[in-house]
């Protein structure tokens, strides 16, 4: 059975198994801002989505993973759905989402109704990285 749900304070350990982006004061954060979510299977926790407002009106996913065992089944797709869901009910009309242009995660979101909005590139040495794009999506 599949359950999703907010992220909770007792879920750090496995947060922090799948997300080692965010960092560690911020996902307190998370939990009282009820900006995460958990996906479960049969009790286990298998996966997460995590958000920020753009613009301070936007919701942004700024991450989902599902755990490599997992990934293929289509729980990235209900996650990603009951995320939109929760968010039109909160009375947003745009979402945005990114990926890095080398990830295969673009199909992924073009498959469900994302479209390509642009991107930018980070050539500063440290923070190198493929180029970022953004793609939006109407609910």
């Amino acid at each position: 059975m599949v359950n999703i749900r907010y992220v909770q304070a007792k879920d750090k350990i496995f947060w922090y198994s799948l997300d080692c982006h965010l960092p560690k004061e911020e996902f307190m954060k998370k939990v009282r801002d009820k900006r995460g979510y958990i996906i479960e299977l049969d009790n286990k926790s298998i996966g997460l989505l995590r958000y920020n407002l753009f613009w301070d009106n936007t919701p942004f996913c700024t991450m989902l993973y599902i755990d490599l065992k997992y990934q293929g089944k289509g729980y990235g797709k209900n996650l990603l759905q009951f995320w939109e869901n929760d968010m039109k009910s909160k009375g947003y009309e745009m979402l945005i989402t990114s990926t890095q242009v080398n990830e295969n995660s673009q199909n992924f979101y073009r498959k469900l109704g994302y479209k390509d909005c642009g991107g930018f590139v980070i050539d500063i040495p440290k923070y190198s990285q493929p180029m970022e794009m953004f793609l939006i999506k109407s609910i």
